[in-house]
């Protein structure tokens, strides 16, 4: 199964969240093992010669797709979350949003220094949460391997933002 395969499981959602937004829904993929597997392989194929260390997962939608993918590099997966979901010391990064300030946060110690990093996610759209993400991944004393994304909004530009970091995305619309 290619990529163009898996866009016949990407559900469009016109107006969600808001009026004039189209939401690409990944949960049809999800729910097909078939699509979920080729998917796997597909972001399999491009990390593994990234030799990442460790994967980190983007809550929440990137930890479905940054676990399974970790087990396949055998490496750990380092969780990236919300603010007052993680039970240690943390680092914080905050970031942009249309309508505000998002931030994230990961346990401080949970990337080796040094440690070559894969970031993954479900979605590129406007950057901030990828930027941050790496900002995160930097602080703690890692080396941004990459940047992986099933799909990426190319007219939103996340890719800017990530300033020049080795990016993929799996679908673009």
């Amino acid at each position: 199964m290619t990529a163009d395969d898996l866009k016949s499981y990407i559900r469009d959602v016109p107006d969600f969240p808001s009026p004039g937004i189209l939401f690409r829904d990944l949960t049809p993929l999800l729910a097909a093992p078939e699509a979920l597997h080729a998917a796997v392989d597909l972001l399999e194929a491009w990390a593994r010669p990234r030799r990442p260390d460790v994967v980190v997962g983007v809550e929440s939608r990137g930890f479905l797709f940054g676990a399974p993918l970790a087990l396949r590099l055998g490496v750990g997966i380092v969780p990236v979350r919300k603010p007052g979901k993680l039970p240690w010391r943390t680092l914080a990064e905050k970031y942009t949003l249309e309508y505000g300030q998002g931030e994230l946060q990961m346990h401080a110690d949970a990337i080796p220094s040094g440690a070559r990093v894969l970031v993954v996610d479900d979605l590129l759209a406007t950057g901030g949460t990828a930027a941050a993400t790496t900002r995160l991944v930097r602080r703690a004393g890692g080396e941004v391997a990459g940047a992986l994304f099933l799909v990426e909004l190319t007219a939103l530009n996340g890719r800017a933002l990530l300033g020049g970091i080795e990016t993929h995305a799996l679908m673009a619309y």
